[in-house]
């Protein structure tokens, strides 16, 4: 059971954009005035979308991509700076505890995140609202911090899972629970079940249209995503 992080569990939008302005400017020596595109994009693609946007050109040199190590430490540093106001000026998604709780006592279920932030990043906010005890963060996948897009860190994460739990987890008995067509779309490609919450910026069509396999609203209803894993075949 995978999980996107950000307006599925928890929403610290304010911070992170916030830390993430003041590491733009460090980094580029520009203000941040045009926010990039964040949903649904990892932290490197954000990262470009930010020099486009605010006038920061492209190298065709590599200058541009040597900055994205530089500007994730940066980012990660300003983020921690702020963790207190993770959960002052945050919150958890509604029945996102509940949730997590609930699968985390079906028997033969491991829960981890498949999300665009940093591991770091990730942890940080997790551990910030307490969601860490439910989740294995050791075999999650973070496309902030590793070199692959979501569709491919799905298989990725899928693969340290088996190897951990000498299990397998192939194909559909994976569930990946997001917010955006995007992340849909990464299910799809990582051959996996895809849960669509409408609790973030796109609408439960959007959703469908993505192609998820199945949409809630929210969280609020845990049972009826537990029936929904355990009534499941757990094949390839």
């Amino acid at each position: 059971m995978l999980w996107n992080i950000d307006l599925t569990l928890l929403d610290v939008a304010k911070v992170t954009r916030v830390a993430y302005a003041e590491a733009f400017a460090a980094v580029t020596g520009r203000p941040l005035v045009q926010l990039p595109q964040m949903v649904g994009y990892t932290e490197p693609e954000i990262f470009f979308d930010a020099l486009g946007r605010n006038g920061v050109s492209l190298r065709a040199d590599g200058d541009s991509e040597r900055l994205v190590q530089p500007f994730g430490a940066e980012f990660a540093s300003r983020l921690a700076a702020r963790k207190q106001d993770l959960t002052k000026q945050g919150h958890l998604m509604p029945g996102a505890v509940d949730t997590l709780a609930a699968v985390a006592g079906l028997e033969g279920v491991v829960q981890s995140v498949l999300t665009g932030a940093s591991r770091p990043n990730a942890a940080l906010k997790l551990r910030a609202f307490g969601l860490d005890r439910y989740l294995d963060l050791r075999i999650g996948g973070f496309a902030g911090s590793e070199p692959y897009p979501k569709g491919a860190l799905l298989g990725a994460t899928r693969l340290r899972a088996e190897e951990k739990y000498q299990a397998s987890f192939a194909g559909r008995a994976t569930v990946y629970v997001a917010d955006s067509p995007r992340d849909v779309e990464a299910a799809k490609i990582g051959d996996a079940l895809a849960v669509g919450v409408a609790s973030g910026r796109a609408s439960a069509a959007e959703l469908r249209d993505a192609g998820a396999d199945a949409i809630f609203p929210d969280l609020t209803d845990p049972a009826h995503l537990v029936s929904l894993i355990t009534e499941h075949p757990r094949t390839a």
